[in-house]
């Protein structure tokens, strides 16, 4: 943690999380994570963007990768690194995406919620994601629309021979009495052919440039899913998603073979786009397609506040698993149709609360609170667990969580070491409540880890841990480990 320094660039191991005081400096790229203050002095913690072309200016940033384009296999250390990191990106999201799924029945949101990150765990059973929608819904419009596809019939003039005329214009009729003779078969020459009007069928129309940049853009998106899923090629999922893009390729070279161009995006749509129901359904597609190219530069930049949701519902559902706990209150969550600067939803504080019955104790889970304690403040910890026992007049105690990510793996026996000397010292400042422990939650990088660390009465557990697979089994079962002790200590 430190202060931005115009001088000294961030890099790729950087959690790009830094402190400011009451101003922060003019042109920043920053959100804010927390401001609270500590005798009198303000203070705010503010996250960085990664940069979406791997150097960044105000902070610096610098020896970043880059979101690898969907046309390209990696071939590079660097393109690799950049491809898993764009998995890994996919994977947090699926899970955050899960949620809007899960918000349609609010009373079973988290049993609904914990169901799909449990399916989540087994990596033969890849993740649903846009592409594996349309390829279920949009596959038999494609079959319609392959054996009708639009095309108009242009008119041209031509030299033509007299038994096939079927049509003059007036420009054809002036030629036609301009040529020397008296009668049509004179005037026609020996060739025997005059100027007339021919149609041809042309299929390069507006609606057939949206459906050749769809089945383009839809080929791609597709094989960019399969290689993050190649240990599921066995699923029914994967078939009916490497059926879909043989298709859209296919329909491409046809096309091709057509003369279709591709339709930039931002088109209008003419009549056909908008009534006929095959080509309207293409386009939309096409358009949700465009907007999650567009989101997942967004999303890139700011992975560590997705990051940090994950880590919170991962939380929330550790707690729920207990047996004795009675989710008592939930804030509202607001699912928004585009992340901003990385977040899909909005919540009040605290997020949700739970009633352990036999220990009798009430649990809180908070993250980003507007009017952080003392403690929270100098600890950095955006998020935190807040446990009180009701019967009892023992001042609230409280859990600090980090949630740091970074594009390479942290050393979280260095973290949780570091974080446990802080949380001692913590310790010693008069409060309104205790804050003796801690939990650190960051990427595992498909290298799950479980570290624990004490400075006399302080206590810090670190788990590293991914958003699928055996990482994400292992790591939400120390998560649950770390709750079941902790809220008993």
């Amino acid at each position: 943690m430190r202060e931005v320094d115009v001088g000294i660039p961030y890099g790729p191991a950087a959690c790009l999380v830094s402190e400011t005081g009451a101003d922060v400096p003019r042109g920043l790229e920053h959100a804010e994570l927390m401001a609270g203050a500590y005798r009198g002095e303000a203070r705010k913690l503010l996250l960085h963007p990664y940069p979406k072309r791997g150097l960044g200016v105000n902070p610096l940033r610098a020896d970043f990768p880059i979101r690898p384009p969907l046309n390209r296999e990696p071939k590079t250390e660097d393109e690799e690194f950049a491809a898993d990191t764009l998995r890994r990106m996919n994977e947090v999201l699926a899970r955050i995406q899960e949620l809007e799924d899960a918000l349609d029945d609010p009373v079973s949101l988290w049993p609904r919620l914990r169901d799909a990150w449990k399916r989540a765990e087994n990596e033969a059973d890849p993740r649903m994601a846009e592409i594996v929608k349309q390829s279920r819904e949009i596959g038999p419009v494609l079959q319609d629309l392959e054996h009708r596809i639009r095309r108009v019939l242009r008119r041209t003039r031509e030299l033509t021979p007299l038994n096939r005329v079927q049509e003059m214009d007036r420009a054809s009729m002036l030629w036609l009495s301009r040529q020397p003779g008296r009668t049509v078969a004179e005037r026609a020459g020996p060739a025997q052919r005059i100027l007339s009007t021919v149609r041809y069928e042309n299929f390069d129309t507006l609606e057939n440039r949206v459906f050749h940049a769809y089945v383009k853009l839809a080929a791609l998106v597709a094989r960019e899913w399969q290689r993050e899923h190649r240990r599921a090629q066995g699923s029914d999922r994967f078939r009916m998603v490497d059926g879909f893009r043989l298709r859209c390729r296919a329909i491409a070279r046809d096309l091709d073979d057509l003369g279709v161009g591709v339709a930039d995006a931002g088109v209008t749509p003419n009549y056909v786009l908008m009534q006929d129901k095959g080509y309207r359904t293409v386009r939309l597609a096409w358009e949700r397609l465009l907007r999650r190219e567009r989101i997942l530069d967004d999303l890139w930049a700011w992975q560590a506040q997705t990051w940090t949701d994950f880590a919170v519902l991962a939380i929330v559902l550790a707690i729920d698993e207990l047996e004795e706990a009675r989710l008592i209150a939930q804030s509202p969550i607001v699912w928004r149709q585009e992340a901003v600067t990385g977040r899909w939803f909005d919540q009040d504080r605290p997020l949700a609360v739970f009633w352990l019955e036999e220990t009798r104790r009430i649990v809180e889970v908070q993250a980003r609170p507007e009017k952080p304690g003392a403690l929270l403040t100098l600890a950095r910890a955006h998020v935190s667990v807040r446990i009180t026992d009701p019967s009892r007049s023992d001042v609230p105690r409280r859990i600090a969580v980090w949630t740091p990510h970074a594009m390479e793996r942290l050393d979280i026996q260095d973290a949780v070491d570091g974080a446990a000397t802080t949380l001692a010292e913590i310790a010693q400042i008069a409060s309104n409540e205790v804050m003796r422990d801690g939990l650190i939650l960051t990427p595992a990088q498909d290298k799950p880890e479980h570290a624990i660390s004490s400075k006399g009465k302080a206590r810090v557990d670190a788990i590293a841990f991914d958003a699928s697979g055996d990482s994400l089994r292992l790591g939400m079962e120390a998560l649950r480990d770390f709750i079941r002790r902790d809220i008993w200590r």
